[in-house]
Order: C-alpha cells, then structure tokens, then sequence
C-alpha cells in the first residue's frame, strides 16, 4: 500500500518535542517497510495549498497522520486532519473533530464536565469552571497552555500553592503576556498520576496496561508533575527520577478499573479512534480526576505509550498493523 507519513514540518533548531516527530515518522516509516508498504514521508506546514497539490498528486492509499503542531503552535494541528478529510483520504488516528476539541483543555474540560465525567476545577481569563457562579478557584493549583501538549512550558513555577484568587488571575496574565498563549489555571491534585493508553481494534478499544509515574524519589517540598524537564531533559533529575511502573498490588485493582471505564467513557463521548491517552490524576481519598486527553500520543520508540504497548506484549510492527489496518477498514477506494 502506497502510504504517506505526514508530519509536521520542523528545523534543526526547533524543540525536543518538535523533532521527535522525525524519529517518530522513521520508526513508523520502518515498521511499515517491513509490513510491505511503500512509506515516503512529507513534511507538513501552513502552506495548506501546497499540501493538497502534493497530495493530489502522490495519491496515497493512507495517510499517517503524525502532525502535532502547525505554524509553531498545537492550536492548529487539527487543520491537516482537515485537509485530508476534504481530500476524501483515510488518515490513521483520531478524526478532525476529536483531535480539534480534546487538544483545546477548557472545550474538552467543558464537555466531560457536562457529560459528568471528574475534571479538576479550572479559572481561565474568562471565568471560573464552566459556570460563572461556581465557586472561586484558590490555590493550590497549577497554570497550564489552553492549546499546548508535551508539557510545553511546564515546571515547578507553574504550580502555586499559596495566594488567593486575584494572585492566579494575576499569573495567568504574566503566563499569557510572557507566551503570547492563552493560559487556564486548574486546581492542583495532590496525589498520583496515571496514563491510560488505548489501541483500536476490530472489536472496539483495547485498554493497554495502565502506567503510574513514580514520584516517590522527589524532595518533599518538589511538585509532583511531568513537566518539560521530565519529558524532553534527558540529563534532568525530572528525567531520571520519574520512572513508569505497569504492576499494581491487589488493593489499587479497583482504581485500576475505575480509570479504565472513565477512560473507555472517554472514547465514547469524544468519538476516538486509532490510539489514545488519557491522563488521570488521583487525590488523597483516592478520586480520580481526568487531565487530558491525547489524541495524538508519541509514538516514538522510547515514549511511554510504546513502552505500554511493549508491556502487553504488543510487538510495535503488529501495533502499526492495527492502526493502518483500522483507518483503511471500510475506505478502501476512498483515495484522491
């Protein structure tokens, strides 16, 4: 099958998170190799009319889609789903409209609380919660991007513990004056954090192993987050020091099950398809509360969605097999 991998388009200067886009576009470009595809890869920017002639022109069978950011912003990462919807093309992954409303965290954060799903209280710049009567947010809370992913921008400083309201709204206006990037306030969930990947299948999703991230080496008065340092630093404490465990003792069983069905609840109100991550943090007294939805994980070799798939006993070419055989399934002469 002729296949394209498209990608965002990216410089040798640009971010870690940004250029692991092109070790996630050689592995799969690999992995499809050795299923006996013809790969080529095509580097997508804002020239959207650029993309269609080119796309027009190589006629794929199946689009790849790995595009993350657009323009140096995730705010538009949803536009070559788009395009490639208008095209008539079958893309793997999530569909335009699933990748649009989950990367914005207060549209998402907004329909899982209408649908009564647990997302911690937020403060955006234009209100707080979903409701302007809802009760004031205070700290501790922590200050997130609206639009970015891969912990863009975030670290210790992002978290405030102490203040008042006034103090967020006042931080929220240097975050989004510093970035030229709105910015949200979410109240902070002391507690544990967890990943909860998901891999389509023919008979519906497949929950893969759950993955908790290990805290348990970080100074009492550090917070417990996944910022960019963890992420991206290979040399970082972060880095080092926040290892993903995949075994649970008998008594978190029922947490365990608790965030596979808020997670599968997610894959139904959102739409999803192809792969997904939902992150979870889990407070004190042991409620969950839904972060975020990634609807475009990292699939890189290294990344903890493979490291998941790996710990199922997924080999990473029968994984790439299921998403392409997935997005093809019942669009067969859908091509350009």
């Amino acid at each position: 099958m002729n296949i394209v991998i498209l990608h965002n388009a990216v410089s040798t200067d640009d971010s870690p998170e940004d250029l692991d886009t092109l070790t996630q576009a050689k592995a799969i470009a690999e992995s499809l190799g050795r299923l006996g595809h013809c790969p080529t890869t095509l580097p997508c920017s804002l020239d959207l009319a650029a993309l269609r002639e080119t796309l027009l022109e190589c006629r794929p069978q199946l689009v790849f889609n790995l595009v993350e950011s657009l323009g140096g912003t995730d705010s538009l990462s949803y536009l070559a789903a788009a395009v490639l919807d208008a095209l008539g093309l079958p893309f793997t992954g999530n569909p335009t409209d699933a990748l649009f409303t989950t990367n914005h965290k207060l549209m998402s954060k907004r329909i899982m609380q209408l649908a009564g799903l647990p997302t911690p209280h937020w403060l955006s710049e234009h209100g707080c919660g979903s409701d302007s009567d809802m009760a004031p947010l205070e700290p501790p809370c922590i200050i997130k991007s609206v639009w970015e992913h891969g912990s863009r921008g975030l670290d210790d400083n992002n978290v405030i513990r102490e203040g008042d309201t006034e103090l967020i709204r006042h931080r929220l206006r240097e975050f989004t004056a510093r970035t030229g990037r709105p910015h949200f306030a979410e109240k902070f969930i002391d507690g544990r954090e967890f990943n909860l990947p998901m891999l389509d299948s023919v008979d519906g999703p497949q929950i893969l192993p759950v993955g908790e991230m290990d805290f348990s080496t970080f100074p009492a008065d550090k917070p417990r987050i996944i910022g960019h340092q963890a992420k991206w630093h290979e040399n970082s404490f972060e880095y080092n020091n926040t290892p993903r465990n995949f075994n649970f003792s008998e008594p978190d069983r029922p947490l365990v099950e608790h965030l596979k069905r808020l997670a599968l609840e997610c894959w139904r109100l959102f739409g999803l398809r192809g792969y997904v991550r939902v992150d979870f943090r889990v407070d004190l007294a042991g409620q969950p509360w839904i972060l975020e939805i990634n609807t475009n994980p990292c699939l890189s070799p290294e990344a903890g969605y493979v490291a998941a798939m790996e710990e199922a006993g997924l080999v990473y070419d029968d994984a790439v097999r299921r998403i392409v055989q997935k997005a093809v399934a019942g669009r067969e002469d859908a091509v350009c």
